[in-house]
């Protein structure tokens, strides 16, 4: 039996509540860098693990920090003048029955494949220098995965939240970021590079989008081109906006920094179409939460999801897992208005079986919670019960979590 609470939750939803503020940091952000990055690597780890222990093995790449490097932009294409450095830390088993595991290898190969697939104008030879720190686990948290059973223990006694639905501003500033750093955005405005951050902030039913965006230098001539491509983009991003959302009213603001005459200082260029090149670091945990967003409105939990391991590190497993129990939830049990989903673990007791799986839900209109409890308590107890496949989907990167 699991220890699942279904609770009723005496708070109004969060579209109906007159504050909202929600934000996104886009494909090009140090932040979003780092996490996408060590988690490809986790992902990697794993294939190599399945395949030559039949296992996925002792990892945990979570930690990273990819330091800036220093770039000097002008009218008509700048120099880099230092690459990047690309930290990569924390722990990987890195030998299997006796043969050595080329972790280092592994990691730097990943990471100058995500560049070369999802920055257009970063070098991954040139413009990134790559420092590999993964040292083997503890003995404790080894011998984990040495135990047998369906699923593996805990390594962590650690609590994860999600929930469901999106409201409409978060919906839309997912939307905007994915707009901007689509495919046929790049081919149409490809000054625009990939370093976006979009900031949504809701009154009422009155939008206010603050979007940044570093312009790539070798496309602007000018401090005038720049002006007369930033109101050309800017044009363009308040058409998808106002096309995509039922608010009232939207108002949609490109690089606030910016002041006309003031020559380079007051633009926001890159050589490189990311402020990494010499203008801000990034580290993994510091980005978007697994469902791509910071919600400041809603409870979330501090672990960083991006490279622990899939099949015991719970800071990953139950991140993820409170997202897809309260989507299941919303969508299967049509009374519920709004679901928070909780999970504690600790450490040591296998991952189905957390201290606490807790539903907090707020039921639409005049229905009441008892009439769906047993349904939402067994929608957790499914999820639960079959994380072993969830567990496995993670491992091959079909679940996002940046």
């Amino acid at each position: 039996m699991r220890n699942i609470i279904v609770q009723d939750l005496k708070q109004t939803p969060l579209e109906k509540q007159r504050i909202e503020i929600v934000e996104r940091k886009g494909l090009g952000h140090p932040d979003y860098i780092c996490d996408a990055v060590m988690d490809e690597i986790s992902i990697r780890l794993s294939e190599i693990y399945l395949e030559k222990a039949g296992a996925i093995l002792h990892h945990n790449v979570d930690k990273s920090l990819l330091v800036a490097g220093e770039a000097e932009p002008k009218f008509g294409g700048g120099i880099v003048k230092q690459p990047m450095l690309f930290v990569f830390g924390d722990r990987a088993t890195s030998e299997i029955n006796g043969e050595k595991i080329d972790i280092n290898g592994i990691a730097i190969s990943v990471a100058k494949d995500w560049f070369k697939k999802n920055m257009r104008f970063v070098d991954p030879e040139k413009h990134v220098k790559y420092q590999v720190e993964l040292k083997p686990g503890s003995v404790g948290l080894i011998d984990i995965f040495k135990r047998k059973g369906k699923v593996l223990g805990a390594n962590d006694t650690s609590a994860a939240v999600g929930y469901a639905p999106m409201t409409r501003t978060e919906r839309l500033v997912h939307k905007t970021e994915q707009f901007l750093n689509s495919r046929e955005f790049k081919q149409r405005f490809p000054e625009s590079g990939e370093d976006i951050k979009v900031m949504g902030y809701r009154n009422n039913n009155q939008l206010h989008l603050t979007v940044s965006m570093a312009f790539v230098d070798r496309y602007i001539s000018s401090e005038e081109d720049y002006f007369g491509k930033k109101a050309k983009i800017l044009e363009e991003t308040k058409r998808f906006v106002k096309a995509s959302n039922d608010f009232d009213d939207t108002d949609v603001q490109l690089n606030t920094l910016d002041v006309h005459g003031r020559g380079l200082g007051g633009t926001y260029l890159t050589v490189l179409g990311t402020s990494a090149d010499s203008g801000d670091s990034g580290e993994v945990g510091r980005g978007n939460r697994v469902n791509g967003l910071i919600s400041l409105n809603r409870p979330f939990c501090s672990e960083a999801a991006a490279g622990k391991n899939p099949v015991s590190h719970v800071g990953k497993i139950y991140n993820a897992l409170t997202y897809k129990i309260a989507r299941d939830v919303y969508e299967q049990v049509p009374e519920v208005e709004e679901v928070y989903i909780w999970l504690l673990s600790k450490i040591g007791t296998s991952i189905d079986q957390p201290a606490i799986a807790a539903a907090q839900v707020i039921m639409k209109g005049n229905n009441s919670l008892e009439t769906v409890r047993t349904e939402i308590r067994e929608v957790l107890d499914y999820e639960l019960e079959n994380i072993d496949k969830f567990c496995v989907e993670l491992a091959h990167g079909k679940i996002p979590i940046c």
